[in-house]
């Protein structure tokens, strides 16, 4: 019997952690339920009527909101932009984190200390402040810009690029850190030497070599940056910063949710099942992200 490849014996170790499997089942059924829902769904998430406050029923299995919307039609349309956010944010984080660590780890030297204490400086700015200056200040100059060059459809998201570049814009320090530590440690290795012996110019080594051998660590912490983002984006949206109507998210939904709490009548279902729907999310992608670390530590058992 041929023996197992490194990534054969990495994927029987996450098949046998259960909680990784579990997670990817969730969001697997997630994902088809965003994909799906919008072609069969009996209710607009859009659509206003008479039935506000509902509770949960066979009609409506989340219950309504303050307009009437079916709040189980609404939660999945809000998926759409949650996950969409996560998951460009966690792209353009991995796009800039690679690029930055592999050549700063690679070139080394003065260019590596310049470009590392870079990432230092932006490391010590707070963040969600970072974003939420970004939006404040130029999203409002993007859609006047944009309305301008005569793109008024593409105005109306202004909001959203802004969330896509300012929190992937954030969220690549980490990922240029691990990268270039990865780097630091192939860069010696033989293989490395024999493509240079061969005449291979930095950016063949760092594209067939390098790159590809830190694969396995930049996909576990990818899957460990899509729940961080999609949390800064609820926070925001919760805060009136992030998605507007008529458009949804799940932190938007948990807003809408909040404000209509009062002490006379605490309409429960418009928390709980964004909230649960968002947590729920949040701990898939967590256990997703700890199997596929275990899975690919080479220390780990066969």
């Amino acid at each position: 019997m041929s023996p197992l490849s490194p990534n054969q014996r990495a994927w029987r170790r996450f098949l046998k952690n259960r909680p990784a499997k579990i997670s990817a089942c969730f969001l697997a059924l997630v994902v088809l339920l965003v994909l799906v829902w919008p072609f069969v769904s009996p209710h607009d998430p859009n659509a206003l009527s008479d039935n506000q406050f509902q509770p949960p029923s066979a009609r409506h299995w989340f219950g309504t909101d303050v307009h009437g919307r079916d709040l189980f039609s609404r939660v999945l349309y809000g998926a759409q932009i949650s996950l969409l956010v996560g998951v460009v944010g966690a792209g353009v984080s991995l796009v800039i984190g690679v690029l930055w660590g592999a050549i700063a780890g690679y070139v080394g030297g003065r260019t590596d200390n310049a470009m590392m204490r870079f990432v230092d400086i932006l490391y010590s700015l707070p963040s969600i402040i970072f974003v939420i200056v970004l939006i404040t200040t130029l999203e409002g100059l993007l859609r006047e810009w944009l309305e301008a060059m005569g793109s008024v459809t593409l105005a109306k998201f202004a909001r959203l690029i802004f969330l896509f570049v300012g929190l992937g814009a954030v969220s690549w320090l980490t990922m240029a850190r691990i990268v270039r530590g990865q780097v630091l440690s192939l860069r010696t290795r033989q293989f490395v030497d024999a493509s240079r012996a061969l005449g291979a110019g930095p950016l063949h080594i760092l594209a067939r070599h390098i790159i590809p051998n830190v694969f396995g660590v930049v996909i576990v912490y990818l899957t460990l940056t899509v729940p961080a983002i999609i949390l800064y984006e609820s926070f925001l949206s919760y805060l009136g910063l992030g998605i507007q109507p008529p458009m949804a998210s799940w932190g938007s939904l948990i807003a809408e949710g909040a404000d209509q709490m009062n002490p006379i009548r605490i309409y429960w279902w418009l928390i709980v099942f964004p909230g649960g729907v968002l947590v729920s999310t949040l701990l898939a992608l967590n256990f997703l992200g700890d199997g596929l670390r275990d899975a690919w530590d080479v220390r780990g058992g066969n």
